[in-house]
């Protein structure tokens, strides 16, 4: 009862709140949890659309910054990061973003290309009903964000009223014990995968025995998440007075997005999950609702063709506004110790490539707000001509932060100095 209260009808029906301070204020154990959200832009954004000339505070508006004038020093956007010969490949190498490793490479390190959002999971557990959750609004197309320890690539959910409903929609009693029947059923067989995998590992040599080893690891984060979601199957789910549109996942993707932001804002609200990578890179049907005559890959190759550069801007404009819209109702939603849903969410905006038009993984696009950081506006990174730092030395302040105490992620270690509290 020491997060949520409850209103009970005679029928026994409870019914979850929010958050209150007024009941909560006199528990001096209530801690405020962070939260972690990656949210990935596939092609990324023109660098001369999005990247100032001065750095600190006091940079000049760019094109797309002007829409981030409202959290002025309460961000830090970074130049100079990237993931070196291991994010290369143009579009190919996108998939890296949040892990900095390429999957091709992951069966030599110890934990494989994992993503950022899996590696602060690991702390979660089953603290919350989600220990992690995967959004995307585009079609089947783009390249994951989140990566397992194992390097299997986890696959965003698409659809707004399927969300919607594995967040607030609860379960009949029937439903419930259907899916406690699946959970023991699915446990049963891993088991007896394990146990087969035991015999085998006797009879096969060293290489085969490492390919076993690493199915096995993905068997056991099957087995590992089964055993969160049953701890929650017969847990009511907390309640909103939001709406969906019935046809919402067959509305344009221009409509969608501030819907997708709304559901990441609720999920950390309700304390349903910490964790969120949302995914954007295909816009769909219809060019997306924009004003526009081209689609959106071809006009990231603008090859500083004016009409495209136009209408490009139309697509990545959109995407900085509905994140700032994003950032303001964090700012917006009060948490029990005064602080807001923005204090204490790491938001972390960008992508695997750094400039679209010429396939170049070079010269990541981050931006960093909230979290608790002292933000520095424009922060350059780069280590001189052509060379730059280590976008992992970031993502290592970001999970400190989140509350690991590791000094190394991917190739990366030690955090990146200059960026903390």
């Amino acid at each position: 009862m020491n997060r949520r209260n409850f209103l009970r009808g005679s029928a026994g029906i409870c019914f979850s709140l929010p958050l209150l301070a007024s009941l909560e204020a006199s528990n001096i154990n209530t801690k405020v949890p962070k939260r972690l959200c990656c949210t990935g832009i596939g092609f990324g954004f023109a660098p001369i659309f999005l990247f100032p000339k001065t750095e600190g505070l006091k940079y000049e508006k760019t094109l797309l910054l002007k829409e981030l004038e409202d959290h002025r020093g309460d961000f830090t956007l970074f130049y100079g990061l990237d993931h070196g010969s291991n994010g290369t490949g143009g579009h190919r190498g996108v998939h890296t973003f949040l892990s900095g490793i390429h999957s091709r490479n992951s069966k030599y390190m110890p934990e494989g290309n994992i993503s950022i959002d899996q590696k602060a999971a690991q702390i979660i557990g089953a603290k919350t009903r989600f220990q992690s959750l995967q959004f995307s609004p585009g079609g089947e197309s783009g390249s994951r964000m989140s990566w397992t320890a194992s390097g299997v690539g986890i696959p965003p959910e698409r659809s707004l009223i399927k969300i919607f409903q594995n967040l607030f929609i609860n379960l009949s009693s029937f439903q419930k014990e259907k899916l406690t029947h699946t959970h023991n059923i699915n446990k049963s067989v891993l088991d007896l995968v394990l146990d087969d995998a035991k015999v085998l590992s006797s009879k096969i040599n060293k290489h085969d025995n490492e390919k076993l080893d690493h199915y096995l690891t993905s068997v056991r984060e099957v087995e590992k998440k089964i055993d969160m979601s049953s701890n929650w199957v017969h847990k009511n789910k907390p309640v909103t007075s939001y709406k969906l549109d019935s046809d919402i996942d067959g509305m344009d993707f221009i409509n969608r997005v501030p819907v997708f932001y709304d559901l990441i804002a609720l999920s950390f609200q309700t304390d349903s999950t910490r964790i969120i990578s949302f995914e954007l890179s295909d816009i769909g049907k219809n060019l997306g609702g924009f004003n526009i005559s081209k689609g959106y890959h071809q006009l990231t190759h603008h090859g500083k063709e004016p009409s495209y550069l136009k209408e490009l801007q139309i697509i990545e404009t959109f995407h900085i506004q509905q994140y700032s819209r994003f950032l303001t109702k964090l700012k917006s939603i009060k948490e029990v110790d005064g602080s807001t849903l923005f204090d204490n969410t790491i938001n972390l905006l960008g992508s695997g490539m750094g400039n679209a038009s010429s396939h170049s993984n070079r010269n990541l696009p981050l931006i960093v707000s909230g979290g608790g950081f002292k933000h520095l506006g424009f922060k350059d990174c780069s280590l001189g001509p052509k060379k730059s730092e280590m976008a992992a030395r970031l993502y290592i302040n970001l999970l400190q932060k989140f509350g690991l105490e590791i000094d190394e992620f991917a190739l990366a270690k030690g955090n990146l100095s200059g960026f903390g509290v």
